[in-house]
C-alpha cells in the first residue's frame, strides 16, 4: 500500500517538474530575445552604418573627429588618414579611420550654403 502511495507521489511531482521545466525553458527564450532585440542587433545596425560612412571617405571631404575637430582629408591610406586642421594649412595629423564620426562632401556644403541664401530672397520678395 505504502508503494502504491509513493508511485502516485512520484506521478504527479514529475508531471509538475515537467511544466516548471518547461516554464523556465520559455523564460530562457524570452531573456535571449529581449537581449538580442534591444542590444545586439541595434549594435550590429550602427556598426553597419559606420562602416557605410567610413567607407564613402574620399580626399577632400570635411570630417569631424571623436574628439570635436574639423578637418579635411588630405590622404586616406588603409586604416589611417591624413587630416588637415585649420586655417594655416600646416597642422597635418595621421589619424585612424575609426576617429572619424561625421563626414561632409564638398558637394553638400555648397547645396547647405545655396539654400539659406534662396529661402532669404522668397523672405524679401514676400515683405
Amino acid at each position: 500500500m505504502n508503494l502504491g502511495l509513493m508511485l502516485t507521489a512520484s506521478s504527479s511531482t514529475s508531471s509538475g517538474s515537467g511544466s516548471m521545466g518547461m516554464i523556465s525553458i520559455i523564460y530562457i527564450v524570452i531573456i535571449v530575445a529581449f537581449f538580442y532585440f534591444f542590444l545586439i542587433r541595434p549594435q550590429k545596425k550602427e556598426q553597419k552604418q559606420k562602416d557605410a560612412l567610413l567607407s564613402s571617405l574620399e580626399i577632400g571631404d570635411s570630417v569631424l573627429t571623436s574628439s570635436g575637430f574639423y578637418g579635411q582629408v588630405i590622404d586616406i591610406n588603409d586604416d589611417t588618414v591624413i587630416v588637415e586642421f585649420g586655417s594655416n594649412k600646416n597642422c597635418r595629423i595621421p589619424m585612424q579611420k575609426a576617429a572619424i564620426v561625421q563626414i561632409e562632401k564638398p558637394e553638400d556644403a555648397v547645396k547647405a550654403a545655396d539654400t539659406p541664401a534662396v529661402e532669404d530672397k522668397k523672405d524679401k520678395v514676400k515683405k
